[in-house]
C-alpha cells in the first residue's frame, strides 16, 4: 500500500503540471553563463542605438537589472559562481558573471564584486578562461581579439569531401560556429568604458600575457598553433581569399536556419551568436532577424519573485533550451509505466500535441544521410533543421503505448521516423545524437575546441535507447523495423563500450549510472528478439557494479566530477533521479528483490515529498561533458515515477496486491 500511495501521489503531482494543450515542460536549470551573455548583447545593441532600450516592446534597461540581480544571488560566499550545483565555482562562470554586472553598472569597488576579483585571480586570470569567454570579452575590447582563434570565411566553401568542413562539426558547434566566423573576422568592438585588466594575471615581464596556447599539449595541437599564427599573419597583410564571399555564404546559412519563430537551432549559444553576426554586419536591432531572435530568447527566459514596489518580477534568468518534446516524452511514459491508462484523456492529449510536433523537412543531418528521410522529432518546440534521434526514440516509445482516436496515423508516423532513426545508425554500430558519423576528434584539438565538444560520436546511451525503442514496436505491435544485422552491430558496439568494471560512460546524463542504466534496458529490451542472453556476464557485471557503488541512505548519486576524474564514477550524494536510473538499470538485469534494489526503492518512497515530488538540487543532465551541465527540472518526478511503477507492475504480475 505505501508504494501505491506513493505512486498515486506522484502521478497526481505530474498530471497537475501538465499544460492545457497536452504538453509538459519545466525548467532546464544551467550555470549564469548564458545571462551574463545576454546582459551583454543587451549592452551591445543599447550602445550601438539607445533606441533599443524598448526592444520588443520591453524596458531593456529593466531586464539587464533583473538578470544583474539574479547574478547577484547566484554569487557563492567563496566569491564565484558555479558550473554546477556544489562545485565549489569555477574559473570562466565567474569571469563571465564578474563582467555582466559591471556591464549592469556595480562599481568595480563593491564587495561582492571584489571578492569575485579575488576568485579569479587565485585561479589564473582571464588568461585560463575558455574561448568563448574571452570571445565575449573581446567584443567590448576587454580582450585582444588577437587571442583569439582564427576562423577565416572562406571555411564556408569547404566542401563536404573535405574533413575540415562546418558539416564534420557537432551541429550545435555548427550552428554555433558559423555566425562567429563573421563576428571573428569583423572584430566588433563596443567600447563601453569596461575593461577586465584587473583580471590579468601578468607574466614574467609585467604584461598580461593573451596568447593563444596548446590546450592539450600534443604535437597536433601544436600544429594547430601554428597554423592559426600563420592565418592571423596573412589576416594583417590583407590575404584573406574569398571574404567576402565567406561572409555572404556564412550570412545566408545562418538566415537559412532561422526556424519562423526566430530559434536557431534550439540553443541559446547559436541564438546569441546569430544575433552577433548580423549587428557586426549592420543590422539594426529592429530588422526582422534580430527582432524575432530577441523573442526568441525572451521565451527562454525564466522570471521569478517580485521587486520592492515593482511590477516587474525581481529576478530573471536564461535558459540554454527549453524541452517540452523530451518532457511531454519522457512525462507520458512514466505515467503510462506507473499504470495510468493508455486511453486517459489526458494521455491522449499529450500524445496528439507530440504528433503535431513531428518534422518532415530535411535538416542538416541529410548532408551525410542520403537515405533517410525526414519524420524525426526535436527537443524544443521549435528546431526544424535539428531533430535527434534521442527525442525521437522517446516519442515513439511513449506513443506507442497510447491510445489515440487516429490509432492508425500514430503508427504510420512512428513507422517513418523508427526509419529514419535506423537510417541515422553510424558505422560503428551505435547512434549519436544528430548526426552519422560526426567522428572526427580533430576538431577537439584546434585552440578553438577547448571544450572538446565539436563532434557527435556514437554513445552508449544512445545506442541503448535505440535498442529499447526497437524492443517496444516488437512487443506492443509484433512489427519488426530493423535488420537482423543493425541489430547485432548495434549490440556488438553497446559491449565494446562497457568499461572494465561492467559501468557505461553516459554521454547525456551524469554518467555512469546514466549510461549503465540505457544499456540495460536496451539490452533487457531486445534480447527476446534477437536471442541476447541477459545471464551473460557482461549483464550480471553491470548490475554488480550499480549495487557497488550504492550509498549508505540507499540512493544513488554521481557527481559531475566523474566526467574529469573517472575514479570518482558512481560516487556522489543521493539523488531521485539518479537512484531512479540504478533501479530501472537493475530491474533490466533481472534484480526485484535484492536487499540493494529494496533500499533504493525505500529510499525514492522516504523522500518523496507530500505533494508528489522530489527534492533534487544536483545537475544530473550533461550538456557538454566537463564543462557544461543541467538540472532538468523534471527528471526528480519522471524517472522515480517510471522506477516505482515499474516494480509495482513487477510486483502485480508476480504477487498481486502486495503493493
Amino acid at each position: 500500500m505505501i508504494l501505491e500511495k506513493a505512486i498515486h501521489r506522484a502521478q497526481e503531482y505530474m498530471f497537475a503540471q501538465q499544460s492545457l494543450d497536452g504538453y509538459w515542460w519545466a525548467e532546464l536549470e544551467a550555470n549564469v553563463t548564458l545571462t551574463a551573455e545576454f546582459i551583454m548583447l543587451h549592452r551591445i545593441l543599447i550602445h550601438a542605438d539607445p533606441r533599443n532600450t524598448r526592444m520588443g516592446g520591453r524596458d531593456r534597461e529593466a531586464r539587464i537589472q533583473q538578470m544583474a540581480r539574479y547574478l547577484r544571488r547566484e554569487q557563492r560566499s567563496h566569491g564565484g559562481w558555479e558550473l554546477y550545483f556544489g562545485d565549489g565555482g569555477e574559473l570562466s562562470t565567474t569571469i563571465e558573471a564578474y563582467f555582466a554586472l559591471r556591464l549592469a553598472g556595480d562599481s568595480i569597488d563593491a564587495e561582492h564584486i571584489r571578492m569575485a576579483r579575488e576568485f579569479i585571480l587565485a585561479r589564473g586570470g582571464v588568461t585560463r578562461a575558455r574561448v568563448f569567454t574571452k570571445l565575449h570579452l573581446a567584443l567590448f575590447g576587454a580582450y585582444p581579439w588577437e587571442g583569439i582563434p582564427t576562423l577565416p570565411p572562406w571555411f564556408m566553401f569547404l566542401p563536404s569531401w573535405f574533413p575540415f568542413n562546418i558539416y564534420t562539426m557537432a551541429s550545435w558547434a555548427r550552428s554555433s560556429t558559423v555566425p562567429l566566423l563573421v563576428v571573428i573576422d569583423k572584430r566588433p568592438v563596443s567600447d563601453l568604458g569596461i575593461d577586465a585588466s584587473e583580471l590579468f594575471v601578468v607574466d614574467a615581464s609585467g604584461r598580461p600575457d593573451a596568447r593563444l596556447k596548446n590546450n592539450d599539449g600534443t604535437l597536433i595541437g601544436s600544429l594547430f598553433l601554428t597554423a592559426d599564427r600563420i592565418l592571423k599573419l596573412f589576416n594583417r597583410v590583407g590575404i584573406v581569399p574569398f571574404r567576402q564571399g565567406g561572409i555572404e555564404a556564412a550570412e545566408r546559412w545562418v538566415i537559412e536556419r532561422q526556424d519562423t519563430p526566430g530559434d536557431w537551432a534550439g540553443i541559446v549559444p547559436a541564438m546569441i551568436n546569430s544575433i552577433f553576426m548580423f549587428h557586426a554586419l549592420g543590422y539594426r536591432a529592429v530588422h526582422p532577424y534580430i527582432k524575432r531572435g530577441i523573442d526568441a530568447l525572451d521565451r527562454f527566459c525564466i522570471e521569478e519573485g517580485t521587486a520592492g514596489g515593482s511590477e516587474l518580477p525581481a529576478y530573471l534568468r536564461l535558459q540554454p533550451c527549453i524541452s517540452p518534446t523530451w518532457d511531454t516524452a519522457l512525462g507520458m511514459s512514466s505515467l503510462l509505466d506507473s499504470g495510468v491508462s493508455p486511453s486517459d484523456p489526458r494521455i491522449k492529449v499529450g500524445g496528439d500535441w507530440l504528433l503535431t510536433k513531428q518534422i518532415f523537412r530535411y535538416g542538416d543531418w541529410s548532408v551525410f544521410n542520403r537515405k533517410g528521410k525526414p519524420a524525426g522529432w526535436a527537443f524544443e518546440f521549435f528546431n526544424d533543421f535539428y531533430p535527434d534521434v534521442d527525442d525521437t526514440a522517446a516519442v515513439i516509445m511513449a506513443l506507442l503505448s497510447t491510445k489515440l482516436d487516429d490509432d492508425e496515423y500514430k503508427l504510420e508516423a512512428c513507422r517513418a521516423a523508427t526509419l529514419w532513426i535506423m537510417s541515422m545508425q553510424c558505422r560503428q554500430g551505435g547512434w549519436a545524437a544528430f548526426d552519422v558519423d560526426n567522428t572526427l576528434d580533430l576538431w577537439n584539438r584546434m585552440p578553438y575546441g577547448d571544450l572538446k565538444a565539436m563532434i557527435d560520436p556514437p554513445t552508449a546511451d544512445l545506442t541503448g535507447r535505440v535498442l529499447e525503442m526497437l524492443g517496444y514496436w516488437q512487443r506492443a505491435q509484433g512489427e519488426k523495423l530493423y535488420d537482423d544485422s543493425q541489430v547485432k552491430r548495434a549490440i556488438r558496439f553497446l559491449l565494446s563500450l562497457q568499461e572494465p568494471d561492467g559501468s557505461w560512460w553516459g554521454r547525456w546524463g551524469v554518467n555512469y549510472i546514466y549510461g549503465t542504466y540505457l544499456a540495460l534496458t536496451g539490452l533487457r529490451s531486445i534480447a527476446p528478439f534477437v536471442e541476447f542472453d541477459m545471464e551473460c556476464d557482461q549483464v550480471k557485471q553491470a548490475a554488480a557494479w550499480l549495487r557497488s557503488v550504492q550509498n549508505e541512505d540507499g540512493g544513488w548519486g554521481e557527481t559531475c566530477e566523474s566526467y574529469k576524474k573517472p575514479e570518482l564514477r558512481g560516487k556522489g550524494s543521493s539523488t531521485p533521479s539518479q537512484t531512479a536510473w540504478a533501479l530501472i538499470g537493475l530491474m533490466a538485469a533481472g534484480d526485484y528483490d535484492s536487499a540493494s534494489f529494496l533500499s533504493g526503492v525505500d529510499f525514492l518512497i522516504e523522500r518523496q515529498n507530500p505533494d508528489g515530488s522530489w527534492p533534487e538540487a544536483e545537475f544530473t543532465g550533461t550538456g557538454f561533458p566537463g564543462h557544461f551541465y543541467i538540472n532538468y527540472h523534471q527528471y526528480r518526478n519522471q524517472f522515480p515515477l517510471t522506477a516505482l511503477g515499474r516494480y509495482a507492475a513487477y510486483l502485480n504480475a508476480h504477487n498481486p496486491g502486495v503493493t
